[in-house]
């Protein structure tokens, strides 16, 4: 247990000793209960302040805090010139939007923003998109000496979309000097040439371990990219092309993706403990019913190769028509005992670190509400396998045991729901199972074990074993439970929930 703890501790803490851990709860029905986070943010993106409070930005110029990752605020709403959030954005001469104009809708879009502290300059960055279309998007700066803002919007550095007539609107030859024509690499006959070349959208920067700045970026169109950021400037440092490596001077290296498959929404944390780089992307459309979900790669160098839990990349080159099977599955369409409302579309993902606890916050929609969506935030751990897990439920002030946990803790009535790989409107659901004696009986026969004085078990289901971690936490209707999140080489999560007596009652 204290190499676990050495090892990764982003997921260490207080918890409960496994002597404390509740029996199961007898002949009672669960508790049945819904969350409201009280606010409705699409694409959060979550940045801790000195002063307590979390603070969390969203497309469509929307913005809240929170002190306990659970209820929300909200203080920003709306692309409009008196939003708090910008000083100067939505006014004369709207330089942010001069290439792409208006949307549909004839207004301005703005897109996933995400902020970071730039050690450099010491001020607060974030980036965001302008966008019109499915290719034409800006990726856009703006600066603010406090996290809240307001935010001074400095420049767009980087277009998509452009042809040979609009690319002068565009610093495209600023960066690719005046000798290299458009129509030679970025440009077919039906125009820009979004099969291979990425939408400039959903930009998200982070620092290596060497403490140098970067940004992901992309979105369906060509995949996913990555460019290192100038930490004096904020502004790209652009490499040389390098056509092998899928390298490219004005958009970066591609890391995953392309030929227009739904993937988009990507955010890379880097994780000390483990020393992985892990890719975080939103596959399917992002619609209730529209399959969409939370995936991940890994790698241990920032610009890749990422890799799944099955070993396998996603690259320009890889098997594309069957895209699903690539990808790690955290969650997608899901239901469990408790849960009042069966859980839709999760995705628009992004992570972050407090008090040693590693988070992902993501926005929900619900079966009963439409497109209705709220942010929601998990807690997650890294299982013995370096891959990251997330918790059942939204978090609630858990913490991972000290001490772990014994042989004979799982033993009883738990719900197992595999995430699987489809990507579709189809809910999983749980199934009932009993655990006794490393054996697994009901809905599903498997075994499982638990590496005593830890926090690790493995479930082998057909075959597959899912590598875990067990936590107590209390889920969104006041259940104690017990839970199990884990990961196997098929790229499938299982989720194993067991409901407890209150420790009161223990």
């Amino acid at each position: 247990m204290a190499g676990f703890l050495a090892a990764f501790a982003l997921i260490g803490g207080c918890g409960n000793q496994a002597a404390s851990l509740p029996a199961e709860l007898p002949g009672e029905e669960i508790k049945t209960g819904a969350f409201s986070a009280n606010a409705s943010l699409h694409d959060p993106f979550i940045i801790e302040g000195e002063d307590g409070l979390f603070y969390c930005y969203g497309s469509h110029m929307t913005a809240a805090t929170t002190a306990d990752l659970k209820t929300f605020k909200m203080w920003g709403d709306g692309v409009k010139e008196n939003n708090p959030i910008y000083d100067n954005l939505i006014e004369e001469p709207f330089d942010a939007f001069a290439f792409v104009g208006k949307n549909s809708d004839k207004w301005y879009s703005v897109w996933a923003p995400s902020v970071i502290y730039n050690e450099t300059t010491k001020e607060y960055v974030m980036y965001f998109c302008t966008t019109s279309s499915y290719i034409m998007s800006d990726l856009c700066y703006a600066t603010s000496k406090e996290i809240g803002g307001p935010y001074h919007y400095q420049g767009t550095v980087l277009y998509s979309g452009f042809t040979k007539p609009n690319a002068p609107k565009t610093n495209y030859y600023e960066i690719m000097g005046e000798d290299k024509m458009v129509r030679e690499r970025y440009i077919n006959v039906a125009g820009f040439n979004n099969q291979y070349y990425p939408n400039a959208i959903d930009p998200a920067m982070f620092y290596d371990k060497d403490k140098r700045l970067w940004m992901v970026y992309g979105s369906w169109s060509g995949g996913i990219f990555l460019l290192e950021l100038d930490p004096n400037t904020n502004e790209p440092i652009h490499p040389e092309t390098d056509d092998e490596n899928e390298v490219d001077r004005y958009f970066g290296k591609r890391l995953v993706g392309g030929f227009h498959h739904a993937i988009e929404g990507p955010y890379i944390h880097y994780d000390e403990g483990s020393g992985y780089y892990y890719l975080f992307l939103s596959y399917g459309q992002l619609q209730q019913m529209g399959g969409y979900q939370i995936r991940v790669f890994r790698s241990n160098k920032p610009d890749g190769v990422y890799t799944d839990a099955s070993g396998s990349t996603l690259g320009i080159n890889g098997d594309l028509n069957h895209f699903e099977d690539y990808g790690t599955k955290l969650m997608g369409n899901y239901s469990l005992p408790s849960l009042a409302q069966t859980y839709m579309a999760p995705g628009g993902q992004s992570t972050f670190v407090s008090d040693n606890k590693l988070y992902i916050v993501y926005h929900q929609r619900f079966k009963k509400m439409d497109e209705y969506h709220e942010p929601r935030v998990h807690q997650m751990a890294i299982n013995k396998e370096g891959w990251p897990c997330i918790f059942p439920f939204a978090t609630n002030g858990e913490t991972l045991s000290e001490t772990g946990y014994r042989k004979g803790d799982l033993d009883g009535t738990v719900y197992l729901l595999d995430h699987g790989l489809a990507i579709d409107a189809k809910v999983n659901e749980a199934v009932e199972c009993e655990f006794a004696d490393g054996q697994i009986k009901g809905g599903l026969t498997g075994t499982y074990t638990i590496e005593e004085g830890t926090n690790f078990a493995d479930i082998t289901i057909d075959n597959v074993t899912y590598h875990g971690v067990l936590v107590e936490m209390i889920d969104e209707a006041g259940n104690n439970t017990f839970c199990f999140s884990g990961i196997g080489d098929n790229n499938h999560s299982l989720w194993g929930v067991k409901y407890l007596q209150n420790r009161d009652e223990a």
